[in-house]
């Protein structure tokens, strides 16, 4: 079976101190949860912090983004090295946020998860249609692009550990999640081109996640279906109660 991952994404928020605090709330909430991988995704500044905070527990570390190079003249960038000398285990790449605010392109998103798993990193490749797309019937075709061209030249081994997450963009901070059966149907059309690619057994193994506005009320629900295997979550990781309440319900329904 397939281990659920929760992902914690802080995107531009909390300071080292308020990081440190966030963590130290959650991890006692948590501590007893075996059957489920938990990440948190702090911004760059508060990785080292948070890498010392989480030592000796159960919470993963990941980052928000990553260069696909390993050094050189690329200001404000940060290489995947970098990220695995801090202490990350994990990389998001291709959010729908520096998708429509940073350039980012399926090309940019191959780069950098090649570059992941490199260096150890394993990257949380996000696909995801907007509003206007899913209204003119395009979620497949935008989903499968993102897929197609996002693993690009990736071996089976490494399919098998990259974790996908689909994040219906007109979902992300709007209160409006997809339905259960939206994203079983999207995660159910991500696996079977998986197959088509790779094999049923390859594509068997991924982890695909779901994205957007995933909160404790709605988790159960949506991870209890058979092809979501997990959330990454937004606002609902900023506070250590909600977020603990999506880990326990992704537990409860990898129990059951």
């Amino acid at each position: 079976m397939r281990t659920p991952i929760i992902v914690g994404n802080w995107k531009l928020n909390k300071t080292i101190r308020e990081a440190v605090s966030l963590v130290d709330s959650l991890q006692p909430l948590v501590a007893d949860v075996t059957d489920v991988e938990i990440v948190v995704a702090p911004v760059f500044t508060g990785l080292t912090a948070v890498a010392k905070a989480l030592a000796g527990g159960n919470i993963r570390l990941g980052a928000q983004d990553v260069f696909w190079e390993d050094s050189g003249a690329f200001t404000g960038e940060v290489s995947p090295g970098m990220l695995k000398d801090v202490g990350c285990d994990y990389v998001i790449i291709g959010h729908s946020e520096r998708r429509q605010y940073f350039s980012e392109t399926n090309e940019t998103v191959n780069r950098k998860a090649k570059a992941a798993h490199a260096h150890g990193l394993i990257p949380i490749i996000c696909v995801g249609e907007s509003l206007e797309e899913r209204e003119r019937g395009k979620t497949g075709a935008v989903v499968t692009d993102h897929v197609l061209n996002g693993i690009d030249g990736l071996t089976a081994d490494q399919i098998v550990s990259t974790v996908i997450a689909y994040e219906p963009v007109w979902a992300i901070g709007t209160g409006h999640n997809a339905t259960p059966n939206q994203a079983q149907e999207v995660h159910a059309l991500i696996r079977s081109f998986l197959s088509e690619i790779y094999s049923a057994n390859v594509a068997s193994q991924v982890r695909i996640q779901y994205g957007g506005s995933v909160k404790p009320d709605n988790a159960a629900a949506l991870i209890a279906q058979s092809d979501v295997d997990g959330a990454l979550v937004g606002t609902a990781s900023w506070e250590a109660e909600s977020f603990a309440q999506i880990v326990k319900a992704a537990n409860e329904a990898f129990l059951n």
